[in-house]
Protein backbone atom coordinates (compact mmCIF):
# COMPACT_ATOMS: atom_id res chain seq x y z
CA UNK A 1 0.00 0.00 0.00
CA UNK A 2 2.86 2.34 0.84
CA UNK A 3 4.43 1.69 -2.57
CA UNK A 4 1.11 2.42 -4.28
CA UNK A 5 0.74 5.73 -2.42
CA UNK A 6 4.37 6.62 -3.18
CA UNK A 7 3.96 6.24 -6.94
CA UNK A 8 0.51 7.87 -6.78
CA UNK A 9 2.07 10.91 -5.13
CA UNK A 10 4.86 10.99 -7.73
CA UNK A 11 2.24 11.06 -10.50
CA UNK A 12 0.22 13.87 -8.89
CA UNK A 13 3.33 15.92 -8.21
CA UNK A 14 4.61 15.46 -11.75
CA UNK A 15 1.47 16.74 -13.49
CA UNK A 16 1.03 19.55 -10.95
CA UNK A 17 4.68 20.66 -11.01
CA UNK A 18 4.72 24.35 -11.95
CA UNK A 19 8.29 23.95 -13.23
CA UNK A 20 6.93 21.59 -15.90
CA UNK A 21 4.05 23.90 -16.73
CA UNK A 22 3.73 22.79 -20.36
CA UNK A 23 1.35 19.96 -19.38
CA UNK A 24 -0.74 22.35 -17.27
CA UNK A 25 -0.83 24.85 -20.13
CA UNK A 26 -2.13 22.16 -22.49
CA UNK A 27 -4.92 21.26 -20.04
CA UNK A 28 -5.81 24.95 -19.76
CA UNK A 29 -6.23 25.47 -23.50
CA UNK A 30 -8.10 22.18 -23.79
CA UNK A 31 -10.46 23.31 -21.01
CA UNK A 32 -11.05 26.97 -21.89
CA UNK A 33 -13.69 26.52 -24.66
CA UNK A 34 -16.06 24.73 -22.26
CA UNK A 35 -18.61 25.99 -19.76
CA UNK A 36 -19.33 24.06 -16.57
CA UNK A 37 -22.51 22.72 -18.19
CA UNK A 38 -20.38 21.20 -20.96
CA UNK A 39 -18.40 19.01 -18.54
CA UNK A 40 -19.40 15.81 -20.34
CA UNK A 41 -17.81 16.98 -23.59
CA UNK A 42 -14.66 18.03 -21.78
CA UNK A 43 -14.56 14.74 -19.89
CA UNK A 44 -14.68 12.81 -23.17
CA UNK A 45 -11.75 14.82 -24.54
CA UNK A 46 -9.74 14.36 -21.35
CA UNK A 47 -10.52 10.63 -21.52
CA UNK A 48 -9.11 10.48 -25.07
CA UNK A 49 -6.01 12.31 -23.83
CA UNK A 50 -5.78 9.89 -20.88
CA UNK A 51 -5.98 6.83 -23.13
CA UNK A 52 -3.23 8.24 -25.33
CA UNK A 53 -0.73 8.98 -22.60
CA UNK A 54 -1.59 5.77 -20.73
CA UNK A 55 -0.63 3.73 -23.79
CA UNK A 56 2.67 5.54 -24.27
CA UNK A 57 3.47 5.39 -20.56
CA UNK A 58 3.32 1.61 -20.89
CA UNK A 59 5.04 1.21 -24.28
CA UNK A 60 7.76 3.76 -23.57
CA UNK A 61 8.52 2.49 -20.07
CA UNK A 62 8.72 -1.08 -21.37
CA UNK A 63 10.98 0.14 -24.23
CA UNK A 64 8.47 -1.06 -26.84
CA UNK A 65 8.25 2.36 -28.47
CA UNK A 66 9.71 5.74 -27.62
CA UNK A 67 11.06 8.91 -29.16
CA UNK A 68 14.19 10.86 -28.19
CA UNK A 69 13.50 13.18 -25.25
CA UNK A 70 14.53 16.30 -27.20
CA UNK A 71 11.96 15.59 -29.90
CA UNK A 72 9.23 14.91 -27.34
CA UNK A 73 10.04 18.12 -25.49
CA UNK A 74 9.68 20.03 -28.77
CA UNK A 75 6.43 18.32 -29.76
CA UNK A 76 4.69 19.08 -26.44
CA UNK A 77 4.46 22.87 -27.04
CA UNK A 78 3.47 22.11 -30.64
CA UNK A 79 0.37 20.33 -29.26
CA UNK A 80 -0.41 23.49 -27.26
CA UNK A 81 0.01 25.67 -30.34
CA UNK A 82 -2.31 23.47 -32.38
CA UNK A 83 -4.97 23.53 -29.65
CA UNK A 84 -4.73 27.31 -29.34
CA UNK A 85 -5.16 27.72 -33.10
CA UNK A 86 -8.25 25.50 -32.98
CA UNK A 87 -9.67 27.56 -30.10
CA UNK A 88 -9.09 30.86 -31.91
CA UNK A 89 -10.38 29.51 -35.21
CA UNK A 90 -13.68 28.51 -33.60
CA UNK A 91 -13.89 31.46 -31.23
CA UNK A 92 -17.32 32.59 -32.45
CA UNK A 93 -18.74 29.17 -33.29
CA UNK A 94 -20.20 26.31 -31.27
CA UNK A 95 -17.36 25.36 -28.93
CA UNK A 96 -18.84 22.14 -27.64
CA UNK A 97 -19.46 20.56 -31.04
CA UNK A 98 -16.77 17.88 -31.25
CA UNK A 99 -16.28 15.50 -34.16
CA UNK A 100 -14.44 12.13 -34.15
CA UNK A 101 -11.34 13.70 -35.69
CA UNK A 102 -11.02 15.95 -32.62
CA UNK A 103 -10.91 12.90 -30.34
CA UNK A 104 -8.28 11.29 -32.57
CA UNK A 105 -6.11 14.42 -32.48
CA UNK A 106 -6.37 14.71 -28.69
CA UNK A 107 -5.54 10.99 -28.43
CA UNK A 108 -2.41 11.63 -30.51
CA UNK A 109 -1.52 14.58 -28.26
CA UNK A 110 -1.91 12.19 -25.32
CA UNK A 111 0.68 9.89 -26.95
CA UNK A 112 3.16 12.78 -27.06
CA UNK A 113 2.55 13.98 -23.50
CA UNK A 114 2.74 10.39 -22.26
CA UNK A 115 6.29 10.13 -23.58
CA UNK A 116 7.11 13.24 -21.56
CA UNK A 117 5.69 11.61 -18.43
CA UNK A 118 7.54 8.34 -19.08
CA UNK A 119 10.97 9.99 -19.07
CA UNK A 120 10.62 10.69 -15.36
CA UNK A 121 9.08 7.30 -14.65
CA UNK A 122 11.87 5.39 -16.39
CA UNK A 123 14.48 7.28 -14.39
CA UNK A 124 12.79 6.28 -11.12
CA UNK A 125 12.20 2.62 -11.94
CA UNK A 126 15.81 1.48 -11.90
CA UNK A 127 15.62 -0.35 -8.57
CA UNK A 128 12.10 -1.73 -8.98
CA UNK A 129 11.75 -5.48 -9.54
CA UNK A 130 8.22 -5.14 -10.96
CA UNK A 131 6.91 -2.13 -12.87
CA UNK A 132 3.22 -3.09 -12.82
CA UNK A 133 2.37 -1.34 -9.55
CA UNK A 134 4.46 1.79 -10.28
CA UNK A 135 2.92 2.11 -13.77
CA UNK A 136 -0.62 1.73 -12.43
CA UNK A 137 -0.31 4.04 -9.45
CA UNK A 138 1.75 6.66 -11.34
CA UNK A 139 -0.88 6.78 -14.07
CA UNK A 140 -3.70 7.09 -11.52
CA UNK A 141 -1.74 9.89 -9.88
CA UNK A 142 -1.46 11.69 -13.23
CA UNK A 143 -5.24 11.43 -13.67
CA UNK A 144 -6.00 12.65 -10.16
CA UNK A 145 -3.65 15.57 -10.76
CA UNK A 146 -5.40 16.42 -14.01
CA UNK A 147 -8.80 16.36 -12.34
CA UNK A 148 -7.49 18.63 -9.57
CA UNK A 149 -6.05 21.07 -12.12
CA UNK A 150 -9.31 21.18 -14.08
CA UNK A 151 -11.26 21.80 -10.86
CA UNK A 152 -8.96 24.74 -10.06
CA UNK A 153 -9.42 26.08 -13.61
CA UNK A 154 -13.20 25.91 -13.25
CA UNK A 155 -13.06 27.70 -9.88
CA UNK A 156 -10.94 30.57 -11.19
CA UNK A 157 -12.98 30.78 -14.40
CA UNK A 158 -16.20 31.05 -12.37
CA UNK A 159 -14.75 33.64 -9.97
CA UNK A 160 -13.31 35.81 -12.73
CA UNK A 161 -16.60 35.84 -14.60
CA UNK A 162 -18.63 36.66 -11.48
CA UNK A 163 -16.29 39.24 -9.95
CA UNK A 164 -15.22 41.09 -13.10
CA UNK A 165 -18.32 40.38 -15.23
CA UNK A 166 -16.09 39.17 -18.05
CA UNK A 167 -17.49 37.94 -21.33
CA UNK A 168 -16.65 34.25 -22.03
CA UNK A 169 -15.56 35.28 -25.54
CA UNK A 170 -12.94 37.67 -24.10
CA UNK A 171 -11.67 35.10 -21.60
CA UNK A 172 -11.32 32.43 -24.29
CA UNK A 173 -9.55 34.81 -26.64
CA UNK A 174 -7.13 36.12 -24.00
CA UNK A 175 -6.25 32.68 -22.60
CA UNK A 176 -5.81 31.07 -26.03
CA UNK A 177 -3.77 33.99 -27.41
CA UNK A 178 -1.56 34.20 -24.31
CA UNK A 179 -1.00 30.44 -24.28
CA UNK A 180 -0.12 30.56 -27.99
CA UNK A 181 2.55 33.16 -27.30
CA UNK A 182 4.04 31.17 -24.41
CA UNK A 183 3.97 27.89 -26.37
CA UNK A 184 5.50 29.54 -29.44
CA UNK A 185 8.48 30.76 -27.40
CA UNK A 186 8.77 27.33 -25.76
CA UNK A 187 8.68 25.55 -29.13
CA UNK A 188 11.21 27.95 -30.67
CA UNK A 189 13.66 27.46 -27.78
CA UNK A 190 13.33 23.69 -27.87
CA UNK A 191 13.62 23.57 -31.65
CA UNK A 192 16.81 25.62 -31.40
CA UNK A 193 18.22 23.17 -28.85
CA UNK A 194 17.09 20.20 -30.93
CA UNK A 195 18.65 21.66 -34.08
CA UNK A 196 21.95 22.30 -32.31
CA UNK A 197 22.03 18.80 -30.86
CA UNK A 198 21.39 17.28 -34.29
CA UNK A 199 24.19 19.35 -35.78
CA UNK A 200 26.63 18.21 -33.09
CA UNK A 201 25.93 14.52 -33.76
Amino acid sequence: MNDFLFWLQIGVEHIADLKAYDHILFLLVLFIPFELSDWKSLLLLVTAFTIGHSITLITSTLSIFSLPTDIVEFLIPVTILATCVQNLRKLKSDFVKINPLTYLIVLLFGFIHGMGFSALLRSLLGSEESIVLPLLSFNIGIELGQILILAVFYLFYFLFRRIFSLNPYNIRFFVSAAAFGIAFIMAAERFYLLFNVQNEI
